[in-house]
């Protein structure tokens, strides 16, 4: 039976709000409220043939090709997909959860900042941001499929900003519910992981998913797959081939991350929004642009691994969100350019371009997931 209810899936922390206590002294002037921060500019949207667009394939109705690489243009209308649809007559799977702390991670003791940073004067790749301790807790939730038999190797996927705890959202397992019972993928294990806190440079998420290392995906390996087996009694496959990662703006950076620094233990990545842009704090001068450096130069001139990637943009996503003005912060640009580079290494790779759509866009994700882990899983043998 599934536990919870569906909620939206968090993918990004929203800002801080502060109460600001006025002083009750008659004698003294009432407090001013600080300056309040001008609004972020709107996203321009930006056209399937401009500048720096590879070229693309219209869709007229639908998802592109389960069966296609290439890039697609698809849009603006998104319908929730039949795949969403709960039917008696499809086996249903279980989704349950587990708390992990970080006083039990040998990876992650948490950190946290509480002022957005300022641009280093001496280097305007990075920002200076004072941070602090900040344990963190965080929700495991993991959809076991009804048709995964006892002691077999369970295929899986790994997915980034996981629900709260006690607030499943159950999109992904009703999808995956009605694909496997279609057999339009295999009986694969979901491990959902809530992210660390906060957002961006000098944040527990920032760290995590923004950093160019292979250390986010070793606590995965370490600290969480061993608990997701010791609590429900699966037994998660150490064939690369049978493990893929999704996530969502940094999210999406994380996914790919994982399997760049890590391809003996997973081979496919789902990137929606990829957050391919500057974002990477601490400043690393090994990679200076953060992972604006995978299409820019790490990519190119590495061997091509054995990596098949789905990524996906909108035409509104996100374009020079915060202080930094370098030019690497346009996530479209940085989609188009992953994309190019992808191809040109000879990746096996979809990218869809979605027309009247913003970053992370819950419509989009819902109406594509279903062909995305379609095409994602292609080619997948026990």
């Amino acid at each position: 039976m599934r536990h919870g209810h569906s909620t939206r899936l968090a993918l990004f922390v929203g800002c801080l709000v502060g109460t600001l206590a006025l002083a009750q002294t008659p004698a003294l002037a009432p407090t001013a409220a600080p300056a309040a921060q001008p609004p972020r500019p709107t996203p321009p949207t930006r056209s399937p043939d401009g500048p720096g667009a590879p070229p693309f394939t219209r869709v007229a109705s639908g998802n592109a090709p389960a069966d296609s690489n290439g890039n697609f243009v698809i849009g603006p209308d998104y319908p929730a997909p039949p795949e969403l649809t709960v039917s008696d007559t499809v086996p249903q799977g279980t989704v349950q959860q587990f708390t992990m702390k970080s006083e039990d991670s040998k990876f992650y003791p948490g950190i946290s900042r509480d002022v957005f940073g300022t641009v280093d004067p001496n280097n305007p790749k990075t920002l200076l941001v004072e941070t602090h301790a900040k344990p963190w807790e965080r929700a495991i939730t993991v959809y076991i499929p009804k048709q995964l038999k006892h002691g077999a190797k369970a295929p899986f996927l790994v997915t980034h900003d996981g629900p709260k705890m006690g607030e499943p959202d159950l999109t992904l397992p009703h999808i995956l519910d009605n694909l496997i019972a279609a057999r339009r993928v295999p009986a694969l294990v979901v491990v959902m992981i809530q992210n660390g806190g906060g957002d961006a440079q000098g944040s527990e998420r920032g760290l995590e998913y923004d950093t160019l290392s292979g250390k986010f995906a070793e606590f995965i390996q370490a600290e969480v797959l061993p608990q997701v087996q010791k609590h429900y009694g699966v037994k998660l496959t150490k064939d690369p081939n049978g493990r893929a990662v999704m996530g969502c703006s940094s999210g999406a950076a994380a996914a790919f991350t994982m399997a760049w620094f890590h391809p003996e233990w997973y081979h496919r990545v789902i990137s929606y929004s990829g957050t391919y842009v500057n974002q990477q704090w601490p400043f690393n001068p090994a990679n200076p642009g953060g992972a604006w450096d995978y299409h820019d130069s790490i990519i190119a001139k590495s061997p091509r691994k054995p990596l098949r990637v789905w990524m996906h943009v909108g035409d509104r996503d996100l374009f020079n969100p915060n202080v930094m003005r370098d030019e690497m912060h346009d996530w479209v640009a940085a989609n188009h350019r992953f994309a190019t580079v992808l191809q040109s290494k000879g990746y096996p790779y979809q990218y869809v371009f979605a027309l009247d759509s913003g970053h992370c866009d819950r419509k989009v994700r819902e109406a594509t997931l279903p062909e995305a882990l379609e095409w994602t899983w292609r080619g997948f043998k026990p």
